[in-house]
């Protein structure tokens, strides 16, 4: 009977990720990216950079993992670029490592909006 074990293995992932998703949702905290404030990018933060060799400027949120959406300009705080801006400043370079090779970022605006 593979059609009914294939079912309960089935059923057996869903209710694990219900468990994960339940856990998720306890610990999760609510922060008000516009009640903070500071020079230093930490969560929540909206940084402008400029990549020192294109000259392409770009603007991110540093976002929970969840929320990332990098169309929409939110990067997760585990990303590389956001694990290199975290504690940084206006003024201050940054070197992420991306599938591409090393990239040179200059923090142009710490913003908390």
């Amino acid at each position: 009977n593979a059609e009914y074990h294939a079912a309960k293995e089935r059923q057996s992932f869903i209710e694990g990720r219900i468990l994960e998703l339940e856990d998720m949702q306890s610990r999760a905290q609510v922060i008000d990216p516009s009640s903070l404030s500071g020079s230093k990018v930490k969560f929540g933060a909206t940084v402008s950079l400029v990549d020192e060799e294109t000259d392409e400027e770009s603007r991110y949120q540093i976002v929970g993992e969840i929320e990332a959406d990098l169309k929409e300009g939110r990067i997760s705080i585990t990303s590389p670029v956001a694990r290199a801006l975290i504690g940084k400043e206006e003024g201050d370079v940054v070197e992420v490592m991306t599938p591409g090779g090393g990239r040179s970022y200059e923090i142009l605006k710490v913003d908390y909006i």
